[in-house]
């Protein structure tokens, strides 16, 4: 399984921290966030890593180099201009086949990613979304699904949410869901793709630790939680 992780974000939110390099850099006590989302894929036993890259791709670059030093293989596929969450991933995978375990590089997880595509394979739609219930819905994207799972809805960020259930950003996807989205235009999943693809996706709902450290509260709540709780996220405090 080859897994594609989204690395483009500037972090506009989490100003100052973010001023020289990207969102994904920023750390969790002593390394960057995206260094943990590469060690959990390593083992949950995914080495096929590529990145989508946009804002201050060197400094991403010049930490992770070919993955090597971290037991993984990473290629970068660096975007001139943003080209939205599709666009980029859809790009990035171009001439491979699927299915394709994709994750958003600026949240941290412990999600069970071997659990996730285990889902998708018995279910048989075309994407499936990791979701997870939280307290207050509005700054994510909202997901309504059937008694079955299948996705019914999506509702970006709603000022009055009809659900609890946000979509993670972390995914797998078939190559003709991907096959969709059209080249050389800005093209998002959430706003874009999954609204074509409502009746050919599946959610799964999962309880894991979940932070995407958007703000700098959620930044700083993420760190303390990781330091009350070191041996969960692999540390020993």
């Amino acid at each position: 399984m080859q897994a594609v992780i989204m690395a483009g974000g500037m972090g506009i939110r989490l100003r100052p921290l973010t001023d020289r390099i990207p969102k994904p850099m920023v750390k969790i006590i002593d390394k960057p966030v995206l260094e943990y989302t590469v060690q959990h894929l390593k083992n949950c036993g995914v080495t096929d890593i590529s990145m989508t890259l946009c804002y201050r791709p060197s400094v991403i670059i010049r930490h992770f180099g070919d993955g090597s030093k971290l037991g993984v293989k990473i290629k970068y596929f660096v975007e001139k201009t943003p080209m939205g969450t599709a666009g980029g991933v859809a790009a990035a995978v171009k001439g491979n086949d699927g299915p394709f375990l994709v994750v958003s590089g600026d949240a941290f997880t412990d999600i069970d990613y071997s659990e996730l595509v285990n889902f998708h394979e018995n279910h048989g739609g075309a994407v499936t979304v990791a979701v997870k219930e939280v307290k207050n819905p509005s700054s994510f994207g909202v997901v309504e699904t059937d008694n079955n799972g299948k996705i019914t809805r999506f509702e970006e960020k709603p000022s009055a949410p009809s659900s609890f259930t946000v979509n993670t950003g972390v995914y797998v996807m078939d190559k003709a869901a991907l096959d969709l989205v059209p080249e050389n235009v800005r093209y998002d999943f959430a706003k874009d793709l999954f609204p074509r693809l409502i009746g050919n996706m599946y959610a799964m709902k999962t309880d894991c630790y979940w932070s995407d450290i958007g703000t700098l509260s959620s930044y700083y709540l993420t760190n303390n939680d990781v330091a009350l709780d070191g041996k969960r996220f692999g540390f020993c405090i």
